[in-house]
């Protein structure tokens, strides 16, 4: 019993260090987006302001990389869809015994650097357009162009993997019924197969929009006059960010969970339902009325997805009436006063240094007969060789016998000085 209560405070204990390394920095870059700070820190916290998500709003240069992103996402999942579908079909319809070498060859774009992927697309069509005879300026040569065709070569390869899951619990029984029946191919296709791919085909597209919008390094070569937001956010990170980065952070964080409770909520909902169609009678079958619960009960996910839009509202509220420059104010004011202090500090401390130098400065003559030397270099007596070998003997006939030595090098080259035979150099 003690040893699967540890093991489950053990999992537990995981799974929360687990969840704060995934999701501790999101966290912490969504609350930079409400610090009033220019640069995104958490601490120390000053003013609770909303002015980083108007300055989102009013970068053009990010919302035009937004909107590139987003055609760029769109004309992707339209190409990589089609593609892995085709690719998806193809691998079960294809010989059996060329099947692992298709499969190596539809995968081998994915491990394939995304820097190898953006210069070889770059390279290709740029000749295709001079074989073609066509201008600079030509379509071959537009970015959005070039962006989409080099992002799905590889994300048509994730689709067709999603697809072929899916592909593979299909019974072509139905296909041959169908065709059977009088069927062409296409009707066979749109009217049983493709609903049945639908769940997938959707799964898919999500994938690869996402795949493209977070792109970078294959978009770095292809983009031209139409830079993506990753594009114009390593821009922007190479000449210095803003807590607005960390406002747009925060939307998609919340768009994110927004849409993932939304999903969750409807599968539960179609879960509720399918159960009360098995606990309906035959006059609610026909009648089409079933008991259901309401959309709150036994559903988790709905509860929280009203939670969250509830929340965003009063985010919403809140910033359209709040105004942080009071608390600005009194911080930049606390920061004056503080700056004064450690400049009043400062030069407290300087001045405490210069008499403490004056003072030594003042009381080096009276120390100065005991060296033997008459230096007034401010040395201290350092180079003193009496001081170095511990011959006090030696600075005592000094003393008494000085020499005269006024070069206020303090008889650092005194023969006597450096071999020690003081006495006899003094009786010489």
């Amino acid at each position: 019993m003690k040893n699967f209560t540890f093991m489950r405070l053990s999992l537990w204990v995981y799974l929360g260090v687990f969840f704060a390394y995934l999701l501790g920095p999101l966290v912490i870059m969504s609350a930079t987006a409400f610090n009033s700070p220019s640069f995104p820190r958490m601490t120390p916290w000053e003013c609770l302001t909303f002015e980083w998500f108007s300055a989102l709003f009013r970068d053009e240069r990010i919302l035009n990389g937004i909107w590139n992103s987003i055609l760029v996402g769109a004309g992707t999942v339209v190409l990589s869809v089609a593609m892995g579908l085709a690719g998806a079909l193809m691998l079960t319809q294809i010989w059996p015994k060329l099947r692992a070498t298709y499969y190596t060859i539809i995968i081998a774009p994915i491990l394939i650097p995304g820097v190898v992927l953006g210069i070889s697309t770059l390279v290709f069509w740029d000749r295709i357009n001079r074989m073609l005879g066509l201008g600079a300026d030509s379509w071959l040569s537009n970015g959005l162009f070039l962006t989409i065709i080099g992002q799905s070569t590889f994300i048509a390869s994730y689709c067709m993997l999603v697809l072929v899951a899916r592909l593979q619990r299909y019974d072509i029984a139905l296909t041959e019924a169908a065709l059977d029946l009088g069927a062409t191919h296409a009707q066979a296709f749109r009217k049983v197969l493709l609903p049945f791919m639908r769940p997938a085909i959707a799964s898919a597209a999500v994938l690869a929009f996402l795949a493209s919008f977070e792109n970078y390094n294959t978009t770095t070569f292809t983009f031209g006059e139409y830079p993506t937001l990753t594009i114009e956010l390593a821009q922007k990170v190479r000449y210095g960010i803003t807590p607005a980065i960390s406002a747009l952070a925060f939307i998609i964080v919340v768009l994110t969970v927004f849409a993932a409770l939304a999903n969750e909520a409807s599968i539960r909902r179609k879960e509720l339902v399918a159960a009360a169609r098995k606990k309906a009678t035959v006059e609610e079958l026909e009648s089409g009325k079933l008991r259901l619960p309401g959309f709150l009960s036994s559903n988790a996910a709905a509860v929280a997805l009203v939670v969250v839009a509830c929340a965003t509202v009063a985010v919403v509220g809140t910033a359209s009436v709040y105004s942080p420059q009071q608390c600005i104010a009194d911080v930049q004011e606390q920061k004056r006063l503080e700056t004064e202090e450690r400049i009043q500090e400062l030069r407290r401390q300087r001045e405490l240094r210069r008499q403490q130098q004056q003072e030594q400065g003042g009381t080096a003559p009276q120390t100065a007969p005991s060296t033997g030397s008459g230096s007034s270099s401010g040395f201290g007596g350092v180079f003193n060789p009496g001081n170095l070998s511990g011959e006090e003997d030696a600075g005592a006939e000094a003393e008494q016998e000085p020499q005269g030595n006024n070069s206020g090098f303090g008889n650092v080259f005194d023969p006597g000085a450096l071999s020690g035979d003081g006495e006899d150099s003094s009786g010489n």
